[in-house]
């Protein structure tokens, strides 16, 4: 007889912009203990914001979660110690291997040596993130996708020496939050952004050719090939900079097919980012 997959009790987020308070969001809602932790008390205060406006927002879908229950198992602070009781600590901040590295070694610093210490990196390799790590066979991959909540799919990424406990561990976590997981050998892109990024590269240039309208380019996708979205508005949704720090990565280790269209950097500098900022490939005029 089967048993459902037990929870970490007590999780710990390093970062909390939209992808760590969607992760926040997630394992607060399986139950868990979670820990925020910013750079400084503004940004603390604006995690813990963001998480319980994601929770209410839960509530408006499932009355029958308890938003009290929920957010009280929720702290933010600034202080990495925080994470001294946890059994799994999640690297959240933006896809810069330098601030990842910093926030990795601030992280192992506090956490007991026992937890599981993983990052949401989505391009950059785990094997070299691992290199810096006091217990490396402890380290992996947890690759999120926005929005948290809403999304199905945790990428598992393994490292050399990820031992198979830890990635046993990584499975049934994920499974207690009704995701699921699929193990990928740590590679450029691992599987899904290396997949999903040429895709949108592609789509950004037949737009900047004139190919078709953006619209019609993900319609061609979505109806034609029956994605839930098109690439170009998925761009929007992750953040056209996050895309091309992933395309620069990808460039730099497989070569001139990543190599970011003249339209994705152009939109980038002039602050176009997508939904975040209200206008990408389409204009956003939802809530941010």
């Amino acid at each position: 007889m089967s048993t459902a997959p037990i929870p970490p009790r007590s999780v710990g987020v390093l970062g909390g912009g939209r992808m760590g308070a969607g992760i926040a969001h997630a394992f607060l809602r399986a139950g868990c203990l979670v820990t925020v932790v910013e750079r400084d008390p503004a940004s603390a205060d604006a995690a813990r914001d963001r998480v319980l406006d994601g929770i209410r927002r839960s509530v408006e879908r499932d009355p029958t979660v308890d938003e009290v229950e929920v957010g009280a198992r929720l702290t933010t602070g600034t202080d990495s110690a925080a994470f001294g009781d946890a059994d799994l600590v999640i690297e959240a901040v933006p896809e810069d291997r330098a601030l990842k590295e910093e926030a990795l070694s601030h992280a192992e610093a506090a956490m007991p040596a026992g937890a599981v210490l993983a990052s949401n990196t989505s391009s950059i390799s785990i094997d070299d993130l691992a290199a810096g790590r006091r217990r490396p066979e402890r380290f992996l991959g947890l690759h999120f996708f926005n929005p948290v909540p809403a999304s199905a799919l945790v990428e598992i990424v393994r490292g050399a020496v990820t031992s198979t406990e830890t990635v046993d561990s990584a499975r049934e976590w994920v499974q207690a939050l009704a995701k699921t997981p699929v193990v990928v050998r740590d590679s450029p892109g691992f599987a899904s952004s290396r997949l999903g990024v040429l895709l949108g590269l592609e789509a950004i240039r037949m737009l900047e050719e004139g190919v078709a309208s953006a619209s019609d380019i993900d319609a061609a996708m979505t109806l034609g090939y029956r994605h839930p979205i098109g690439p170009l508005r998925t761009t929007d949704v992750v953040g056209l900079d996050v895309r091309l720090g992933i395309a620069e990565e990808l460039e730099r280790a497989l070569g001139e097919r990543f190599r970011p269209p003249d339209l994705l950097r152009r939109l980038v500098a002039d602050g176009k980012l997508g939904r975040k900022s209200g206008e990408g490939f389409y204009a956003w005029n939802e809530e941010r």
